[in-house]
């Protein structure tokens, strides 16, 4: 019988290697960006029990703090107040259906549009191993 922990390690070790070789991060078991003791909403309090929501939350708080850094010269700034706004929409997902869905749907939306926008990722998937925003969104969807 094979070690069930070998085995899971083994599993976690090929899925980080091909996240990053799509160039996208994963942080197991490390919750969402926020506090979830102080989650409100039932939105939220979804995020932190779904280990898929809680990366996709982190890859958010990633791509937001690039999308910041190369925001500093934005006249007017918007990007906060529009993240705030994402933030109320994103929430607004319990009037949906399927709320995990609408919510998943709504990050990949959001981080790539923040890419796009900043130019995060490189258009032409320049180099081995790189994949243009494009695929990058067909990856993530098909899944």
């Amino acid at each position: 019988m094979i070690n069930r922990t070998l085995l899971t390690n083994s599993v976690l070790f090929v899925l980080v290697l091909l996240t990053n070789r799509v160039g996208v991060s994963i942080a197991f078991a490390a919750g969402p960006t926020f506090n979830c003791s102080k989650a409100v909403g039932t939105i939220e309090r979804m995020i932190c029990k779904d280990d898929g929501l809680s990366t996709l939350d982190h890859q958010m708080g990633e791509v937001y703090a690039a999308a910041s850094k190369k925001a500093l010269n934005e006249h007017p700034p918007v990007l906060k107040a529009e993240q705030r706004g994402w933030i109320k929409g994103r929430n607004d997902c319990w009037k949906s259906e399927d709320k995990r869905e609408c919510v998943e749907e709504s990050y990949r939306r959001r981080i790539a549009e923040l890419q796009a926008r900043y130019r995060l990722v490189p258009a032409n998937g320049a180099g081995p191993g790189k994949r243009s925003c494009l695929v990058y969104l067909r990856w993530g969807f098909e899944n």
